[in-house]
């Protein structure tokens, strides 16, 4: 694989990661998961630099991209064992939301879902937002749709640092093909120089 083709393959997965995260964190931010939303913040923010580190070929930007996304992948994997109630993990507790007793918006707001809210609330914390009794006629369950988004986003993650990888390969492998004096980082070709004899 050529580092052109490396490199606009990086270029793509970091948009796709880009758009998927804001559409992530736009239904975190409506549902109030405040240790999802600051991850998806963080992975914005390393994503930019992998697509800095891919258009410009730096080397230091590839770098924290791909530690980033370790730490991603794990992420993801954590949301997913959470989500499905994988060990202790329990999908009713708060440590996504930080104690402030929301949960995922798709939850009450799912494709087909009808959600049946206490008609008397009787809250000891009159500011823990207040989750429907009872939800029918989903299409998928809440779970269901974050575990979807958990596995589109390692999915995407593992492709990412797939690219990065190879990217940085090629760029410590034959960093002599890019002018760095003069800025110019485009994609070049390998030519082979042959010596000129003298007669």
């Amino acid at each position: 694989m050529g580092s052109c083709t490396t490199r606009h393959y990086l270029l793509s997965i970091c948009m796709l990661q880009l758009l998927s995260i804001i559409e992530r964190n736009i239904f975190d931010f409506i549902g109030y998961m405040w240790a999802p939303i600051l991850a998806n913040f963080f992975q914005i923010i390393f994503v930019i630099f992998g697509f800095f580190g891919g258009y410009q070929f730096s080397a230091k930007y590839l770098i924290t991209y791909t530690i980033w996304t370790l730490i991603w992948i794990a992420w993801n994997i954590f949301l997913i064992c959470f989500y499905l109630n994988v060990g202790g993990l329990n999908r009713d507790s708060d440590i996504l939301n930080l104690g402030t007793g929301s949960v995922s918006w798709f939850e009450a707001n799912g494709p087909g879902c009808i959600p049946t809210y206490p008609t008397n609330i009787t809250s000891e914390d009159p500011y823990r937002l207040v989750r429907p009794e009872s939800v029918e006629g989903c299409l998928l369950e809440y779970q269901t749709i974050e575990v979807i988004h958990s596995s589109f986003q390692l999915f995407l993650a593992i492709f990412g640092l797939i690219g990065s990888l190879c990217l940085a390969q090629v760029f410590f492998d034959d960093d002599d093909r890019f002018d760095f004096m003069g800025g110019d980082a485009k994609c070049v070709q390998h030519k082979i120089v042959m010596p000129i004899k003298e007669k």
